[in-house]
Formats: structure tokens, C-alpha cells, sequence
């Protein structure tokens, strides 16, 4: 037992010598690396937020409820919870009378942009405020007053009476931001102030349909419930972004947070102190999506602009410098690379502007000179248009539900080419029947039967085959074809004429303005394939 007992005790001790001289080596490794200075990782913006944190302010406001209106029942604690005592005497307490009042509070951030008292913020932060209340990260609390507030970028200017003047920030460029670059986000998620976050922009341009101008910044840094109206600052300290949405199941930040860009919010906030309101510009056109087979039936490369379906009588450009028909290339130097594009470079232009709107029209790029209209004077002009995207409407509503505005029932001008001579029609088996569409000549009859509006012209379509490519496209009868190929149809014939002359020409769609029973316009490509 000897022999076998003492070399197994002396390899106990050699592993316990080697065990202690690793431990030594790590110890001595780890206090070297305390004692020395990082060398790696990301550089500190300790400095930049402490230059910053002055102008970031938090917003408490209240608003005063009478108990019976809207208020749900309080909630409860499980049953034989530990806590079920406590918590149904908290909400018991909480609880008023019937009719009785009572006051609800709510917590966002903010910051300044003059240092005599000026501060920026969502407008659903402030909505419906008795009282708003502004606490510095000095601790000083003052009163604040609304300036004025815009609904369709969520945004709000308040005004409070400092004693001296405050530390603001400035608005920076967010158009040259690229995805990937630092940012930082201050402000005050849960109620705790001062809060400070670091990430990346992950994406621009982003629509998440929470109003007409979408175009987010999407950031991975931060933001949760109480960051709302908080900066988005670059890293040299400018606001490139107003921090207003996230998504994320749990109501905490997962990592996707939404800020409305500085190009955008800017101008607002210039208008709201200035006027107390918006005054955007109004071109006053319906338009829908550039689809591909849009694209191809137009001859465009690829689909981008926007579609005009129609223009508003009395509108900006109802003296004919922009037709029903036209595709909207550019507007004022800026691309229109997709419809939603055009709505929110139409709003931010000031009123009375003249400027060059490039257009496809005939197949060819033009250049034209508008001068814009007030959004908000365009009220009579577009009775039912309440939310009409800068003077721009969608006229369809299974085109796009991007738009709010999905209704305009203004009477529309007949297009300009109506009375151009009317191609002869080819020898075919039935010069009423095409595309899988029956086609009859407008009359008092058809027009009572289905409801046609005297101001509508063109050619009927009295029956649409099932299954067919033009039944896939959503034509249906009741439909009046003003229009094929941006001319105007003026018989049956003519339709089918205009039809094979596409196809000799080697088109694989047909666009077709096509007009329904009130007036309302939209373009169609229809295959002929």
C-alpha cells in the first residue's frame, strides 16, 4: 500500500504547487490590468453628456377626470395574494365618488432650444394637459404654457418664464446621418431623469403609420416609456431626431425606437413659434402608388413617382400645369422615389413657393413651374379631405393604406386630350369586347342604371368576365374608362383600337385611367398578355 500511497500523494502536492502558481500568475494579471488604463473599447461620452444633460428636461403634466367618465374598474390582486390586502385598499383609497374628480399624471421628457425658455416635446406627451409642469436637472420646477402643437409629426413647443437663461441645444443636420453612426438619447424613461443611452442609427426613412409625414429615424439606443420628446443628439452634440415611438411587446426598450428626424421636426418647430400653428404647402392632387405594370405601361425603368389620378378644382395646379396622368419625378430638387415621398416634400415647401416639378408626360420627362397653396385653406376646395397629406390624396384605398385620406368627392376636371381625334378601330371579331371587358357607349340609360355622374365621360363597362386579368385588377361594372394610354376614349372602338396599337407596339399592360360612378379617378395596368 506504501509504494502505491506515496506517489499519489506527492501528485496531490504537484497539482496544488501548479494550482497556486496559476492562481498567482491570474491574480497578479488581474491586478496589472487595474492598475493600467484601457486601451480598447469605445471611446467615453462622459464630456458630451455632461455638456448636454442641462438642456434635457423632464414634462409632468395632469389632467383632471371625473371618475365615471371613461375610468375602467381598479384592478385587483390575485386571491390570496400576500399583497391582496394592501392592493385593493390602495385603489379603494384612489377611487372617488361617482361624479367626483380626480387627477391623472403622467411623466415625458423634453428639452431646450432657447435659453429664454422655449422647449420641444411630443405632442402626446402634452395632449389633453390641465397643467405641465417643467423640472431642470438643477431641480428647478416652473410652469410651462402651450405654444402651439402639430398632430401629424407629433410635436409641441412650450414656453416657461426662467429667471436666467437656460442651457438649450441646437438643432443639427439629420438628412447627411448615415446608418451605423453613433447617437445618444437623453431623457427620462420611467421616471428616472437624466437618463442617459448610447447606440446606432439602424434605419432611416422609416413609415410605421403614425401619421401622414412618416419618416423616422430607427435607433437601437434606448428608449423607453417617459423618453418620449427626448433628443436624439449626434455626436457633436446637435439634435438630429425627437425620440416619439418604440416597438416592443413588454413596453421596455428591445432595441427598436423610433425618432422623428430634425429635417422634419425643424421647420415645424419654427412654424409653431412663429405662427403657433403649421402652414404647410398644397399642391392640391390625388395620386396613387407607380406600380410595375404602371412602370411598364408608362415606359419608366423602374416604378417610382407618384401617380397624379386627379387634380382638386380650384387647387394650385388646376390651371393645367399638372395633369391626371402625369407621374411626379421630382419636386423642388428633391426625387420622388415613391408616392409617400411627395406628401411630405409638398408640406415641408413654404406656402406661395414657386418651384420645378419634374413630371413623365407622353412618355417623356417635363419640367413645370407651380406655386403652392396653404394646407389649410384648401378646406373648401377638398370638402371631405381632413387629412389630405400636404394637398396630396389618395383616391383609391386598396392602392395604398398608407394614406389617411381615402375620400374626396370634389367634381374632376375632364382631361385635357378628350377631344383629340379618335383612332380608327382594326378589323376584330367584336369591337366591343376586350381584355376580358364588354364595353357600351355611355348613354341616359346605362348612366341611370348604374349611377353615373353627368360630369363622368368616356366609355362604359357594362361587364367584366370572371377570372379574368382585368376582373384581378379590380374593374368591375359601373366602371368608366376615361382614358387608355393617357387618351381619351371616346367609343368602344376606340378602346379596342388604342388596345392593339399597345400591343404592335410590343406594351404588356394597357394603363387605363378609370373613373367610378361619382367621379372619383384611378389608373389601372391591365396585362394583355
Amino acid at each position: 500500500m506504501a509504494p502505491t500511497t506515496r506517489p499519489t500523494f506527492r501528485r496531490s502536492l504537484a497539482l496544488l504547487a501548479g494550482a497556486a502558481l496559476l492562481a498567482n500568475v491570474g491574480f497578479a494579471g488581474v491586478s496589472q490590468a487595474q492598475s493600467t488604463p484601457p486601451t480598447n473599447g469605445p471611446a467615453s461620452v462622459a464630456d458630451l453628456a455632461e455638456g448636454l444633460l442641462d438642456a434635457v428636461v423632464n414634462i409632468s403634466t395632469s389632467q383632471n377626470v371625473k371618475d365615471d367618465e371613461g375610468a375602467g374598474p381598479a384592478p385587483r390582486a390575485p386571491d390570496g395574494s400576500p399583497f391582496q390586502e394592501f392592493f385593493n385598499d390602495f385603489f379603494n383609497k384612489q377611487k372617488g365618488k361617482p361624479g367626483s374628480n380626480h387627477n391623472v399624471s403622467s411623466l415625458g421628457s423634453g428639452f431646450v432650444i432657447d435659453p429664454q425658455g422655449l422647449i420641444v416635446t411630443n405632442n402626446h406627451v402634452i395632449d389633453g394637459a390641465d397643467d405641465i409642469e417643467i423640472n431642470f436637472a438643477d431641480g428647478t420646477k416652473l410652469k410651462a404654457k402651450l405654444i402651439g402643437t402639430d398632430t401629424k409629426t407629433d410635436l409641441a413647443v412650450l414656453k416657461v418664464e426662467p429667471k436666467k437663461p437656460l442651457k438649450a441645444v441646437q438643432f443639427g443636420d439629420s438628412s447627411v446621418m448615415r446608418i451605423g453612426d453613433w447617437v445618444m438619447a437623453i431623457g427620462n424613461p420611467f421616471g428616472f431623469g437624466g437618463s442617459v443611452t448610447v447606440g446606432i442609427i439602424s434605419g432611416r426613412g422609416r413609415n410605421i403609420n403614425a401619421g401622414p409625414y412618416d419618416n423616422f429615424i430607427q435607433t437601437d439606443a434606448a428608449i423607453n416609456k417617459g423618453n418620449s420628446g427626448g433628443p436624439l443628439f449626434n455626436m457633436k452634440g446637435e439634435v438630429i431626431g425627437i425620440n416619439t415611438a418604440i416597438i416592443s411587446p413588454s413596453g421596455g426598450s428591445i432595441g427598436i425606437g423610433f425618432s422623428v428626424p430634425a429635417e422634419l421636426a425643424a421647420g415645424v418647430v419654427q412654424q409653431l413659434r412663429e405662427f403657433g400653428e403649421t402652414r404647410r404647402g398644397w399642391l392640391g392632387v390625388r395620386i396613387q402608388p407607380v406600380t410595375d405594370d404602371i412602370a411598364d405601361s408608362l415606359g419608366l425603368s423602374s416604378a417610382r413617382g407618384a401617380l397624379v389620378a386627379g387634380v382638386i378644382k380650384g387647387g394650385p395646379v388646376d390651371d393645367g400645369s399638372i395633369k391626371a396622368g402625369d407621374v411626379i419625378l421630382k419636386f423642388d430638387g428633391k426625387p420622388v422615389n415613391e408616392m409617400r415621398d411627395l406628401p411630405r416634400v409638398v408640406a415641408e415647401s413654404p406656402v406661395g413657393k414657386a418651384v420645378d416639378v419634374v413630371v413623365l408626360r407622353d412618355g417623356k420627362e417635363q419640367t413645370v413651374k407651380v406655386t403652392l397653396g396653404r394646407l389649410e385653406d384648401s378646406d373648401q376646395a377638398a370638402a371631405d379631405s381632413s387629412e389630405n397629406d400636404g394637398g396630396v390624396i389618395n383616391p383609391d384605398p386598396n392602392e395604398n393604406q398608407d394614406m389617411d385620406d381615402q375620400n374626396d368627392d370634389q367634381a374632376h376636371p375632364t382631361p385635357d386630350n378628350k377631344d383629340k381625334p379618335a383612332q380608327p378601330a382594326p378589323e376584330v371579331g367584336d369591337a366591343k369586347n376586350i381584355l376580358g371587358l364588354s364595353l357600351s357607349a355611355l348613354n341616359a340609360d346605362n348612366r341611370k342604371s348604374f349611377g353615373i355622374a353627368e360630369s363622368v365621360d368616356g366609355v362604359l363597362v357594362s361587364e367584366v368576365k370572371p377570372g379574368s386579368l382585368a376582373d384581378e385588377k379590380g374593374l368591375k361594372a359601373g366602371d368608366v374608362i376615361v382614358e387608355v394610354a393617357q387618351e381619351f376614349m371616346r367609343s368602344p372602338e376606340t378602346v379596342v383600337a388604342k388596345v392593339q396599337s399597345l400591343k404592335q407596339e410590343g406594351r404588356r399592360n394597357a394603363q387605363m385611367m378609370i373613373a367610378s360612378a361619382n367621379g372619383d379617378l384611378r389608373f389601372v395596368a391591365v396585362p394583355m398578355e
